[in-house]
């Protein structure tokens, strides 16, 4: 709810209230005007022009009962008065007689929601032609300029608060992916180059179970950082980046991933078959993170003892990458949110790993491609299957 004082101050910054009251005095012969703000229980006043020292000044206040501006607000009409002392209406009214006025107009102040503000006034201790039609209707045009300000000048402080808010949200938004970028990898690259160098030292058995833990959970973490960062961009960015070109390599750069995931379980079997002959367009680096992102969640859900399957062919114009596993079938109600962040999946309930983020990615990833991530599970298996344009 909107307090009197911003009231005032938004009357203040609309430059054409002077001009305004000056109009006012003019086309009336009346030496006082003012923007009154008028509420259930309050008069006060927002802008005045004072020729008459009436001694009223901007923030100044009135009892809402001594003034005719409560009839107004409760009425919704305009109150004209040539010569009190000549109007069978007010000569003997209270208001006239206190504040020693013999002229004066009123109109309501309305925005164009409908709620009433307040009023735009005049008077003056002289009698005056306020009832002349030309009067009335320039009072009621100006009271309408004041209403239209007074919601541009609303729309335009959510306007700079929304831009403070997204100037806000950008700057937390680069400070987020720099801690990603940096300072979180940094620490880890250095944990990986340890972990790799132990790994090539004559260990005890037990001591090289515990470095090849060490490097799984540091690999685990690198891939939960990725699809952070990646996240980070695309909702609080503009969306994840790709650097697209004809790849004569994609091939290869999938059957790296391939390896690396062998090393990383080498109790497990992933097998593969990679169709590339042409290049396709695309940026090799996502389409093997996102066969990354497809492969972990196999591992991590598919039954241990039955084969991973990957399928990766260039037909024609599409290109397609499969990633099957065998497990129990994944619920449909689970399917439906599958690919939305921060879903974790489990076909048991007992696999809780990860924040949820890596098929969200891998969707992500193949609209960036112009193309789609879809999902088929059955008891015969889950099959993740991309299908994207591969280009000239």
């Amino acid at each position: 709810m909107r307090s009197v004082a911003g009231d005032i101050a938004a009357i203040g910054r609309i430059g054409a209230v002077p001009s305004i009251l000056q109009m006012v005095c003019r086309s009336t012969g009346m030496r006082f005007a003012v923007v009154a703000r008028v509420t259930e229980d309050t008069w006060t006043a927002c802008a005045v022009r004072d020729e008459i020292d009436f001694g009223l000044k901007p923030g100044g206040e009135l009892p809402l009962k001594t003034t005719l501006c409560d009839e107004i607000r409760s009425g919704g009409k305009a109150i004209v008065i040539d010569h009190v002392s000549e109007d069978p209406q007010f000569r003997t009214h209270h208001t006239p007689r206190l504040y020693g006025f013999q002229s004066y107009i009123s109109v309501p102040i309305v925005r164009t929601n409908g709620e009433f503000f307040g009023t735009l006034c005049a008077l003056d201790p002289l009698p005056a032609k306020a009832s002349d039609p030309k009067v009335i209707a320039t009072f009621e045009l100006l009271s309408q300029l004041i209403g239209l300000q007074l919601d541009s000048e609303e729309r335009f402080a959510r306007s700079e608060a929304a831009l403070l808010g997204e100037q806000q949200t950008a700057e937390l938004r680069e400070q987020f992916i720099a801690v990603l970028g940096h300072d979180l990898r940094t620490p880890l690259s250095s944990i990986v180059a340890g972990a790799q160098v132990l790994q090539k030292t004559p260990l005890s058995g037990s001591a090289g179970t515990i470095v090849e833990r060490i490097r799984r959970s540091a690999d685990r973490m690198a891939r939960i950082i990725d699809n952070v960062l990646d996240f980070a961009r695309g909702r609080l960015g503009g969306g994840i980046p790709l650097q697209q070109r004809p790849d004569p390599h994609l091939g290869q750069a999938l059957a790296h991933v391939i390896t690396e995931f062998s090393a990383i379980h080498p109790d497990r079997q992933i097998d593969a078959i990679i169709d590339i002959v042409k290049p396709v367009s695309c940026d090799s680096v996502r389409i093997g993170q996102l066969l990354a992102n497809l492969l972990s969640n196999a591992l991590l859900h598919g039954a241990a003892d039955s084969p991973v399957s990957v399928v990766a062919r260039r037909t024609g114009e599409t290109f397609s990458l499969s990633v099957r596993n065998q497990g129990t079938p994944i619920p449909a109600a689970t399917i439906e949110r599958l690919f939305h962040p921060f879903t974790r999946g489990s076909t048991g309930g007992e696999h809780r790993e990860g924040l949820g983020l890596g098929l969200y990615i891998a969707s992500q990833i193949a609209a960036a491609h112009s193309g789609t991530l879809g999902v088929e599970s059955n008891p015969a298996g889950t099959t993740f299957a991309l299908s994207m344009p591969a280009g000239d």
